[in-house]
């Protein structure tokens, strides 16, 4: 097998290798609390992704040391290719038409960027230039954390912002990375602990910010995000820092930016597919919660409103009682009510009931209307009421 082969073949492995780990970060963030979203370091399946990321970086730098970076780094892109279809099989998680739209579109426009860049002499940064960079990407870093924080009761942009944070610590990580490997080509020196401190903090950070975008936002549109910015920013700091160029002069500057459209464009197909299908989780948990309702009302009133007959008063009170019956209670009498508000008849003694009365049937009725809760009536005596003596 040629170099040029093993380069492909160890490419396609990686790109494999890190869809693998995406999709188990992806598990592992739905099912976590949300106190665990950044590192749920007791989850076996979380150390698992770290490991399949970790091989997945191995092998990407193992075939940079066989092929060209021309083209090892466009075949890198296809990680959100791969993680689709395996997503769909591995844990039946599918995406819609949208997305795998949004997905070419994004890997085509990031092979075609990186296909464009240049290379130039190995070069390193000096002292204040690590300081500025490290300093800059903290602050880009923490200001997407916070962003990220306050649109928390919108996933999809969250994810975003996340990924993208992730995606500037490993472009980052990878700059701090190639700085050292061009001053260790001299021998290796203790003056770059620094600088390795710097990977270990950047990559830690890229690592725990992916995680957390897979929370709530499914795994299409934070990898192509990751996937999109981390090379994206390490070719932006390559051309501004290490004097790299786009080929073809002016007119690969343009390509270039054309293929930078393109992807921005594969990203925000993803995102607004995501807001859309969460859109439609939301109508349709309010359709459930308002059928449900229902079927707990009808299981409190009943299969419908049987009409019941309010017990009559009596229209004599007997030899001893009252001559006559009174027209509130003859206008009771003749009400209907549903079920659900049957009101019983409770024997009361009157107010001005004689000896022979005390079973008197007087309903219990309120005198007020039913504002969605019960009533309570108070008893209340009419002490100017006249009374009827025998």
């Amino acid at each position: 097998m040629s170099a040029l082969a093993l380069s492909v073949l160890l490419s396609f492995v990686s790109a494999v290798a890190y869809a693998g780990g995406a999709i188990v970060q992806e598990h592992v963030a739905v099912s976590s609390p949300g106190a665990q979203q950044y590192a749920p370091l007791r989850r076996p399946a979380w150390w698992a992704a770290v490991a399949l990321n970790g091989l997945g970086g191995l092998l990407h730098v193992v075939a940079l040391a066989y092929g060209p970076l021309s083209l090892v780094q466009p075949l890198g892109a296809l990680t959100i290719v791969f993680a689709l279809p395996m997503a769909a099989l591995f844990v039946g998680r599918r995406a819609g038409a949208t997305a795998w739209r949004g997905a070419i579109m994004a890997t085509v426009g990031l092979a075609g960027l990186l296909s464009l860049v240049g290379s130039a002499d190995a070069q390193s940064l000096d002292t204040a230039q690590r300081v500025a960079a490290a300093l800059a990407t903290a602050g880009a870093i923490a200001a997407l954390m916070v962003a990220a924080r306050a649109v928390h009761r919108h996933p999809a942009v969250r994810s975003i912002l996340l990924a993208t944070a992730s995606g500037v610590a490993f472009g980052m990580s990878s700059v701090f990375t190639k700085t050292v490997a061009v001053d260790w080509t001299g021998g290796v020196s203790a003056a770059n602990l620094p600088s390795l401190a710097v990977i270990g903090v950047l990559a830690t950070a890229g690592m725990l910010l992916s995680q957390a975008s897979y929370r709530g936002a499914g795994l299409a549109a934070p990898l192509a995000t990751l996937t999109v910015v981390n090379p994206v920013v390490a070719a932006a700091v390559g051309i501004t820092m290490f004097g790299e160029t786009f080929r073809y002069g002016t007119t690969g500057t343009a390509l270039a930016l054309s293929c930078g459209v393109v992807a921005a464009g594969g990203l925000i197909l993803l995102t607004t597919e995501r807001l859309a299908r969460e859109q439609q989780e939301s109508a349709a948990g309010t359709v459930d919660l308002g059928s449900e309702a229902a079927s707990g009302f009808e299981a409190v009133t009943g299969s419908g409103p049987a009409p019941v007959e309010v017990p009559a008063a009596r229209s004599d009170a007997g030899s001893g009682g009252r001559s006559g019956a009174d027209p509130a209670e003859l206008l009771l009498a003749g009400l209907t009510l549903p079920e659900d508000v049957r009101l019983p008849a409770v024997p009361v003694t009157a107010p001005d009931a004689g000896p022979h009365d005390a079973d008197l049937l007087v309903p219990l009725v309120s005198y007020a209307p039913f504002y969605g809760g019960p009533y309570v009536p108070v008893p209340a005596v009419d002490r100017h009421r006249a009374r009827v003596k025998s």
